[in-house]
C-alpha cells in the first residue's frame, strides 16, 4: 500500500517594510536594493497617513519625548508600504536597515539603509518590524483589506 503525502509547506517570513515621506522619491533605487539582497515585494501601497493614524501605527512609542515628533514626521507625506517576504525576512530587513538612529548608523553601519537615507536621530529614512509580532500587527494596520496569512 503506499501513501500519499501532501507536498511540503514552504514557509516564507513576511515583514513590513516603509519608505517614509522624506526619501519617497528614492522609492525605484530603494526597491531596487531590496529585490537585490534577496527579497520579494509581495505588497505595495502608497499611502499618506493622518497624525491619528500614524499615532495608532507607533502606539507602542506613545508616551516617549520623541512621539509628537515622529507622528508628524510621518504624516508629513505619501509614504511607501511593502511587505517583503523572504526566509528569516525580519532579521535580514533589519540588518539591511542598520540602526534606527540615522547618525549612530553613519558611524557604524556606513552601507546599512539608514547611514546612506536617513539624516539624523528622528528621519530614519525607512522603518521595519521589530519582531514576528510586530510584524504581524503593522502588516495588518497598513494593509486591513488584505487577508495576508
Amino acid at each position: 500500500m503506499e501513501i500519499s503525502m501532501p507536498p511540503p509547506q514552504i514557509y516564507i517570513e513576511k515583514t513590513l517594510a516603509i519608505i517614509k515621506p522624506d526619501i519617497v522619491d528614492k522609492e525605484e533605487e530603494i526597491q531596487d536594493i531590496i529585490l537585490r539582497s534577496g527579497f520579494t515585494i509581495i505588497q505595495r501601497r502608497k499611502l499618506h497617513l493622518s497624525p491619528e493614524q500614524c499615532s495608532n501605527f507607533y502606539v507602542a512609542q506613545y508616551g516617549k519625548m520623541f512621539f509628537p515628533n515622529l507622528t508628524a514626521y510621518m504624516s508629513s507625506g505619501p509614504l511607501v508600504a511593502m511587505i517583503l517576504g523572504r526566509h528569516k525576512a525580519i532579521s535580514y530587513w533589519k540588518e539591511l536597515l542598520g540602526p534606527s538612529n540615522s547618525l549612530k548608523a553613519k558611524e557604524t553601519h556606513a552601507d546599512s539603509l539608514r547611514a546612506i537615507y536617513g539624516t539624523d536621530e528622528l528621519r530614519n529614512a525607512l522603518h521595519g518590524s521589530y519582531d514576528f509580532a510586530a510584524a504581524e500587527r503593522e502588516i495588518r494596520f497598513m494593509f486591513p483589506e488584505d487577508l495576508v496569512s
